[in-house]
């Protein structure tokens, strides 16, 4: 990239990212820095001296220290065998490891709770076979609990990365290593391994900072003693209490340090082919007992990544006040399906959320590729430091960022020139106005995954490629449009899956920003039935229902596009 482009891009990126991202929130962090309108070190200061905050902090690091080993024990291995190795049910296992991926979490807690509550199908099965009274699972697991949960939710990210990054790989290289006598283990950790370390690091990244930062898991799982959780509790103080600004300025300045460091230990490993496999590797046949194993180690995962989600079905189909101290609800009905397309709310929500996060997807695009070609094909000194920017969005909590857009939709509505126009005191409004806002949370929240797809696909793809179109006389433009975008395809297509369905199940934007009917999407109006005496929650799981057939049709789709395995997604 020329520098004088690179230079316009960076600009244009770094407006677009100051006004969406780090303008409100500076209207959310700056409190923490103000005292009657002079700058203070006294809450900051007072963040570290208060033993609570300390253990909530150390609690949150260590959550995302679990949650990311456990993430790359489930995914790096299933990844490999289903790069590697042909056994039965393989199609479908992929598909399935990816179901985390379409359901809202408050959506898969309602399951959990039935499953694992004090009155759920696990107690009624330990009361036939045990002697044992009914255990407190949702209030007793703790911290493991929390990084289980949290793993088996996560783990479709890495696995994604890690998939599209094994796909690229030339399996020349590896036979070549076996001629020269290297071992198994030998060739993974010389060869495979450096050469999928760009999409292995950049799904670390997002798995971390996002258990991290996570609030909906520790709530549900009743861990309050955490940083995000005690930031969701103080927001109620959020007119008269700094502290909480304080500590959310901790939770943001601590995510960008450990991101810095765990860049500068391992992602400048990253190792360049000359040209993209051109073959894929050939799935490998296994034996007696690898057509077991092999089989049984997907199951395993995707039995425990479902539960939450059979337990939504099976309360989508129950008869109200049926499913109480019983393996199974005892009578079923669809009228549940009816009630939830029959309600006013629906149907709109499905069209609102679709808008929203197809908007939010374009943005992402757009700034997503914009940012990984200044960060890979360009030599400005402050690269690292963009790349870090666009990482910011996944260590801000989903309520500090709503609260952020509505506290700069507030002060713009109070602004003169705003008072006297109507276009633009309705433009400026987060009720009149939801669908900028939202789109654009949406956007900035799920920015990251695209950067970090895209950016992996470049440092996988030479840049002699480039080189060479462009000494052929090919321009830019050219060059992007016929040589760049085709090699790096499965990365952006998996980075925009990524963006469009954790847009579409996004919660804390939603609960916020939605405050009018017509504006709510699928997840606030799922929550807005919730709340329903009696019937909320079986009608709030048959409309999750739907929302993950929606998700499915959506990366079925996109898979039909490239193929009919989903791996194709991620080779060129």
């Amino acid at each position: 990239m020329r520098r004088s482009t690179a230079w316009l891009v960076s600009i244009a990126t770094l407006g677009i990212l100051g006004v969406t991202l780090f303008w409100p929130l500076a209207w959310v962090i700056r409190g923490g820095f103000l005292e009657e309108g002079r700058f203070t070190l006294r809450f900051l200061v007072g963040v570290f001296q208060n033993p609570i905050y300390v253990e909530g902090l150390v609690r949150s690091f260590w959550i995302g220290v679990g949650t990311t080993t456990l993430v790359l024990l489930i995914a790096v291995p299933l990844a490999w065998m289903a790069n590697r190795y042909q056994f039965p049910g393989k199609p479908v296992f992929q598909a399935l490891l990816l179901v985390p991926m379409v359901l809202p979490p408050f959506v898969g807690a309602i399951g959990f709770q039935q499953i694992f509550g004090v009155y759920g199908s696990f107690n009624v099965l330990l009361a036939r076979w045990t002697t044992l009274g009914p255990i407190d699972v949702v209030g007793q697991a703790g911290f493991w609990g929390v990084i289980t949960l949290e793993a088996l939710s996560l783990y479709p990210v890495m696995y994604l990365s890690v998939a599209a990054a094994l796909g690229n790989v030339d399996p020349a290289m590896e036979q070549a290593a076996a001629n020269l006598g290297a071992s198994g283990l030998t060739r993974f950790r010389r060869i495979t391994l450096p050469l999928i370390m760009p999409g292995l690091f950049g799904g670390a990244t997002i798995v971390f900072v996002w258990a991290f930062t996570e609030l909906g898991t520790p709530l549900i799982m009743q861990y309050t003693r955490c940083t995000p959780v005690q930031i969701f509790d103080a927001l109620k103080e959020i007119g008269t209490n700094p502290f909480p600004y304080a500590l959310v300025f901790v939770m943001l300045a601590a995510s960008v340090l450990l991101y810095a460091l765990a860049r500068a230990l391992v992602g400048g490993q990253v190792y360049v082919l000359q040209a993209k496999a051109t073959v894929a590797a050939a799935p490998v046949a296994l034996g007696r007992v690898g057509r077991v194993g092999v089989p049984l180690a997907f199951a395993t995962v995707t039995c425990a990544a479902i539960l939450p989600h059979l337990g939504v079905v099976l309360t989508s189909f129950a008869v109200p006040g049926s499913w109480y101290r019983s393996l199974l609800p005892l009578a079923f009905t669809v009228e549940n399906y009816a009630d939830a397309l029959g309600h006013p709310l629906t149907v709109l929500s499905i069209k609102n959320s679709l808008l929203y996060a197809s908007l939010a997807v374009c943005l992402d695009l757009v700034l997503g590729l914009a940012i990984a070609l200044v960060v890979v094909r360009s030599d400005l000194p402050f690269r690292g430091v963009l790349d870090t920017l666009a990482m910011l969005p996944l260590a801000v909590p989903g309520l500090v960022m709503a609260f952020g857009y509505l506290s700069v939709s507030a002060w713009l509505a109070r602004l003169d020139g705003v008072k006297d126009s109507v276009l633009l005191r309705q433009l400026v409004d987060v009720q009149t106005n939801a669908t900028l806002f939202l789109a654009l949370a949406y956007a900035v929240r799920r920015l990251p995954y695209m950067v970090r797809s895209a950016v992996a696909g470049l440092q996988q793809t030479s840049v002699t490629l480039e080189e060479a179109a462009a000494n052929l006389g090919a321009r830019p433009l050219t060059t992007l449009r016929r040589i760049t975008l085709p090699l790096i395809t499965a990365n952006i297509i998996a980075g925009a899956l990524l963006a469009f369905a954790f847009s579409m199940l996004e919660v804390s934007d939603s609960l916020m920003l939605a405050q009018r009917q017509d504006n709510y999407p699928i997840t606030k109006t799922i929550y807005e039935l919730f709340q329903l005496i009696g019937t909320g929650a079986y009608v709030a799981s048959a409309l999750g229902v739907w929302a993950m057939v929606f998700l499915a049709i959506t990366i079925i789709g996109a898979s039909a596009i490239l193929g009919r395995k989903l791996g194709a997604l991620f080779r060129v």
